[in-house]
């Protein structure tokens, strides 16, 4: 069978290469007993507003938790100083078009929790439109954890076992099985799952404490799904339940009194989600109604006992409606137009011991207008979106006297009009040229505003969050070529008013670690990936243009490079740079082996942050191989070989600069199994997925824009 579209397939910084394809003609399977219309994915797609990254074939990424799958994507920074970062944007993070609503330290232990394999794609939406909410910020990732169902009963297992042995000997693995089931009036699916993790962090600061952690955590969950046809409409049904609990054993040792106390943390955390949506179908495809209503609920709680002793939990309640509207639109070439409108409410309860020091209610009501076209080779975006804030909220807290006070927040009641315009130019086929504006807020993450947000606290060591943060405005500008998906040059700058940073300072003997505001911002990122193809040195350019090759079959290596400087009024800062390199080779037997080196090499600056010694540097290898006509995958992989991940940082400080050091049990070894077991009905066919998945339209990926 032979493909006509050559497609340089690779994801960078150490994505792997997978396979889709496009054939002048529909590809075809022979069968016994009929015919099966085989559409393989992409490894990396390239649209106008978003990039999307394949997970359910690239072993690389879905042999361990989520959290190592998402690190890996080409110019995205997670950091425990700066959060998640894409291309220079912030990101908010939704999970199948909704937010979230969690970030810092529960995030952290979110995506740690979730196995990479449980996820089928991550997209990330680096130029959110009108029909996305202002508060995108500057970018989202959206991770979706949809499979495609079959008629019938079906049923697919994925599990995993990775081992690290630094001062001891230590164990994760993660087990999971989707099941499937349809008929011709309802379907439903179910997926079920758990994660057990033990861990190593080593961390020193600024010469005054050393602290040794050991720790351990659970995960369980269940997404499930129940959809109805009503007639031409559709009524979707989900609830999904997460539950985490662990702990940890951490000795902390002061060198100023050379003493050693240990304290015992533990957390369990209770998250729920339920969704209805209604999807009013039309005779033009293209024109789409739909209608949704989501509630979630969080349940928190952390203890520390020991040395020293904490008491916190939280409560957050969210209720969100929304409906959307898109239908083609008789203008230039061709169009489209979309508005809808969306009600959130929030509201976020926190207690340290039996005080509530925390009660904060935040209501967004938005409506939105954005029209596409296409005019030869210009394609337009163009729309705009008006947000109303009310948010309030009290704060309790003891003063230096040890008496209870109580404050208001300061409140954010505000109407506010996000404008956004987009054009791109096709140069020729898959080479485009795209630029873009927006204007975009991030409202501060009830985590931030959290001031129980503590991971732990010693007799030289303090950590909390801000419930005094204000939402941070965003004017952002970007210019952006890219050739056969893959390939891109870009550059992107933004003005950020009250951008929040995390900022540790020193006083006397005293590190406090804070969420601050700084008012005005400027950054500059230029990105740049390029995929080298081995076959260009050994193939006659001739035959390359055929484009008569299956990509998946093609040893490769793919570069990568970021530069990112943030101009700040009070701290001369310097650029950092980004560079990942990945290889996939093709070895016998069909076996595919791919490496990954990533660093961020010394020097530049994360806000007030100053990198002293490579951060993320580590090289990775997975090996794996397909089995029982592809049914069962296997992958070996090696993570951190060199054992080089480590974080040396220094803290710009007005008390003085604050040297920070952490290592974690990042060199390990593991195994994943993928098996799809098959079905016993030879008419079988692939269904739209019913879990957590509802396409607003075919531009958008599947995102439906909620309220952060």
């Amino acid at each position: 069978m032979k493909k006509t579209l050559f497609t340089l397939s690779i994801l960078g910084s150490v994505l792997g290469f997978a396979q889709e394809t496009k054939d002048n003609k529909e590809t075809k399977e022979k069968e016994i007993e009929g015919v099966v219309i085989t559409k393989t994915k992409k490894a990396v797609e390239q649209k106008a507003d978003r990039t999307i990254f394949d997970f359910s074939e690239q072993p690389s990424l879905n042999s361990g938790s989520l959290m190592e799958g998402v690190k890996k994507l080409p110019g995205l920074v997670v950091s425990d100083m700066v959060g998640m970062m894409y291309q220079g944007k912030p990101l908010d993070v939704y999970m199948d078009g909704r937010p979230l609503n969690i970030s810092s330290n529960e995030l952290n232990a979110f995506l740690e929790g979730m196995p990479a394999n449980s996820v089928e794609r991550i997209e990330i939406i680096t130029q959110p439109g009108a029909e996305f909410p202002a508060t995108s910020g500057g970018a989202i990732l959206n991770i979706i954890t949809s499979k495609s169902a079959k008629n019938y009963l079906t049923a697919v297992y994925n599990g995993g076992y990775r081992f690290s042995s630094y001062d001891k000997y230590r164990s994760r693995f993660n087990n999971s099985i989707a099941l499937n089931s349809r008929n011709k009036w309802f379907g439903w699916q179910v997926n079920l799952g758990q994660y057990y993790r033990e861990s190593l962090s080593l961390s020193e600061l600024d010469g005054l404490t050393r602290n040794h952690s050991n720790s351990l955590g659970r995960t369980y969950y269940m997404n499930s799904a129940f959809t109805f046809e009503l007639g031409k409409d559709r009524l979707l049904l989900n609830y999904d339940i997460n539950h985490n609990n662990g702990g940890a054993d951490i000795m902390s040792d002061n060198f100023l009194t050379n003493t050693s106390t240990s304290n015992y943390t533990n957390n369990n955390g209770l998250r729920q989600e339920v969704a209805a949506t209604y999807q009013k179908k039309f005779e033009d495809k293209n024109k789409k109604l739909d209608f949704k209503a989501i509630y979630t609920n969080s349940d928190s709680e952390f203890n520390q006992f020991g040395a020293q002793s904490l008491n916190n939990s939280s409560l957050f309640n969210s209720y969100n409606f929304r409906v959307d509207y898109s239908q083609p639109l008789k203008i230039l070439d061709d169009g489209k137009v979309s508005f809808g409108g969306l009600y959130d409410q929030q509201d976020f309860e926190t207690k340290d011991k039996n005080i509530i020091n925390l009660d904060y209610t935040r209501q967004t009501t938005s409506a939105y207008l954005e029209f596409q076209a296409t005019l030869k080779k210009f394609d337009f975006i163009a729309g705009a979106r008006a947000e109303n804030y009310d948010i309030t909220g009290i704060t309790r807290f003891y003063d230096d006297n040890d008496n209870l006070k109580e404050s208001n927040l300061n409140p954010f009641k505000k109407f506010k009009v996000f404008p956004n315009a987009s054009v791109q130019y096709n140069l020729m086929k898959q080479l485009f040229v795209n630029v873009n504006y927006n204007k975009k807020i991030s409202l501060p993450s009830v985590s931030l505003l959290n001031p129980n947000n503590n991971i732990l606290t010693t007799e030289t060591v303090t950590s909390t969050g801000n419930p005094n943060l204000q939402p941070t405005i965003y004017d952002n500008a970007e210019i952006k070529i890219s050739a056969f998906d893959y390939a891109y040059i870009g550059y992107n700058t933004s003005w950020v008013k009250d951008q929040i940073v995390q900022r540790v300072s020193r006083k006397d003997n005293f590190i406090t670690n804070e969420q601050v505001q700084v008012n005005s911002i400027r950054t500059h990122n230029f990105n740049f990936g390029m995929p080298i193809p081995f076959m260009l040195f050994t193939t006659p350019f001739s035959e390359l243009m055929k484009f008569n090759v299956n990509p998946d079959k093609m040893n490769l290596l793919y570069v990568y490079t970021g530069y990112q400087i943030q101009e700040m009024p009070d701290v001369k800062t310097k650029g950092f740079w980004i560079f990942s390199l990945m290889g996939q080779f093709i070895l016998p037997k069909d076996i595919r082996l791919q490496a990954n080196y990533n660093v961020i090499p010394k020097g530049g600056n994360f806000y007030y942050f100053e990198i002293e010694k490579p951060l993320n540097n580590a090289f990775d290898i997975t090996v794996s191989k397909k089995f029982m006509s592809d049914r069962l995958n296997l992958s070996l992989y090696a993570r951190d070989i060199f054992n080089q991940n480590k974080s040396v940082i220094k803290a710009v400080s007005t008390g003085g600069n604050v040297f920070t050091s952490n290592k974690y049990d990042s060199r390990s070894f593991g195994i994943t199994v993928n098996y799809k077991i098959p079905t016993k009905n030879k008419l079988a066919k692939e269904d739209p997925n019913m879990i957590k998945s509802t396409s607003q339209s075919d531009s958008n990926g599947g995102i439906l824009q909620q309220g952060q």
